[in-house]
């Protein structure tokens, strides 16, 4: 395992490794330097990536654009030639739906016009595009691209789960610390969107299912070369009102909010059609939102200050 910790604590994989009971290799290495990389790949004996490594935030992309070219962008770009210099062609890439951009209509199929409002969007946009050239100039490569929607929830232990540097600028992560009297109150970025209630609506999906769903391109990927792209959800549209009344619901506590402006970058609804999935990989999502929920509380309450 790769990361530089920059919005991440090593207590996490210590963690894991209680959970899984085996001991996980960490090198503290920031993607885009490429010694540091190499001097990874010659330790190891390394078949295949899952990259992760990325800034993430969509309204934090649109102040800082550079720094998410540079280590989206740059940053993959110097992973990949890592790669191609050991001869390890196997990548699976943490992409996203906001490569739809502002969708025509939902649900999303893998087979709609890709765009982007904001900075990180088009960061995973020309990464899938760089990774689709790279395929045409040497397909030997076996290569998943994953667009995932919105990732919540925490393992059921209670023992990991997201835990943000600074303010969170994930929806749940922010209900969950509200909840736990951390933050005062939800600020709802849109109160006008063409949609049942003016919030934004977003598919969300239970991190467990996400890893499984990267265990299955994996396996997808074993026995052919190719670029398979696949959306990863659970194909059910929520608001933001129904997010923190179904956090209320499961806590116990009450999410004081405000209705605000939008913010830059964002859109007004965004949710998959799952079945391609379910046809190439054999996945579907498996967790409903109040176990998403659950979980999160469950994290939230035993680890009130995070790691």
């Amino acid at each position: 395992m790769v990361d530089n910790l920059c919005n991440s604590s090593l207590e996490s994989l210590k963690r894991v490794e209680s959970l899984v009971d085996c001991s996980i290799p960490f090198h503290k290495v920031d993607v885009r330097d490429k010694a540091a990389l190499t001097q990874v790949f010659k330790q190891h004996q390394i078949d295949g990536v899952i990259h992760f490594a990325a800034l993430k935030a969509v309204g934090e992309s649109v102040e800082k654009p550079m720094e998410y070219y540079d280590t989206n962008v740059a940053g993959t770009i110097i992973l990949a030639d890592v790669m191609r210099e050991f001869d390890c062609k196997t990548f699976v890439l943490s992409s996203s739906a906001t490569v739809y951009g502002d969708p025509h209509t939902v649900p999303i199929k893998e087979d709609f016009p890709l765009s982007a409002t904001n900075p990180y969007g088009r960061s995973k946009l020309m990464i899938e595009e760089f990774f689709q050239d790279v395929f045409v100039a040497d397909d030997s490569w076996h290569i998943a691209l994953l667009r995932y929607f919105n990732p919540i929830g925490a393992h059921k232990s209670g023992l990991i789960g997201e835990d943000p540097k600074g303010i969170p600028n994930n929806l749940i992560s922010y209900i969950s610390q509200v909840a736990a009297g951390k933050l005062e109150k939800l600020s709802v970025f849109g109160g006008d969107y063409d949609t049942p209630d003016g919030t934004g609506v977003r598919d969300y999906i239970h991190v467990v299912d996400l890893a499984k769903g990267h265990v299955k391109a994996l396996q997808a990927l074993k026995d052919k070369s190719q670029v398979l792209i696949v959306n990863l959800g659970t194909g059910n549209g929520y608001s933001v009102l129904d997010i923190v009344e179904a956090f209320e619901r499961i806590s116990g506590k009450d999410i004081p909010f405000q209705i605000v402006g939008r913010r830059p970058g964002d859109i007004s609804a965004c949710y998959t059609n799952p079945a391609y999935a379910k046809e190439k990989l054999n996945w579907n999502a498996e967790y409903e939102l109040d176990e998403m929920c659950e979980d999160t509380w469950r994290w939230q309450s035993m680890n009130p200050d995070g790691y």
